[in-house]
């Protein structure tokens, strides 16, 4: 019984030595459009995370939480976009983005990539907001 539980441990509780670096990982940012209207673009963050979460909530999600699955997805998806930016990667963000949004919402979409940083160089301390990636506005009907 004593073997059997050790091979069941590192299932149940894992190594995080995998990880290389801990790096901040890029936020995606989106905003409806109007056709051809670029000025002013109202961007919002592709679900925010809550700022209090229920202890009840807290207990349900560790057996069942869809949200935060596909939320690792777009991170993963934003991380390798990045990195290099590939078409896939472009379309899968355009397609969970579409999803989430009514379909009376703007007929153009568009997105972009922002990492967040606190601003070491200056006394501030403000947070600063780098845009890695902008996105070209597409139709909302041409994303599958």
């Amino acid at each position: 019984m004593l073997q059997f539980l050790m091979l069941l441990l590192p299932a149940l509780i894992p190594s995080w030595r995998f990880f290389e670096t801990i790096e901040a990982s890029p936020r995606v940012q989106w905003a409806g459009l109007a056709r051809g209207d670029t000025v002013g673009l109202n961007w919002q963050e592709y679900r925010p995370q809550p700022q209090r979460v229920s202890i009840y909530a807290m207990f349900w999600r560790l057996f069942w939480n869809p949200a935060r699955n596909d939320g690792l997805y777009m991170v993963s998806l934003a991380e390798r976009l990045t990195l290099a930016p590939d078409t896939h990667n472009i379309g899968e963000i355009f397609r969970l983005i579409s999803a989430d949004l009514p379909s009376d919402a703007a007929p153009m979409l568009q997105f972009r990539l922002v990492f967040v940083h606190r601003d070491t160089v200056g006394l501030s301390n403000d947070l600063v907001q780098e845009v890695t990636y902008l996105s070209r506005p597409r139709p909302r009907d041409r994303i599958p």
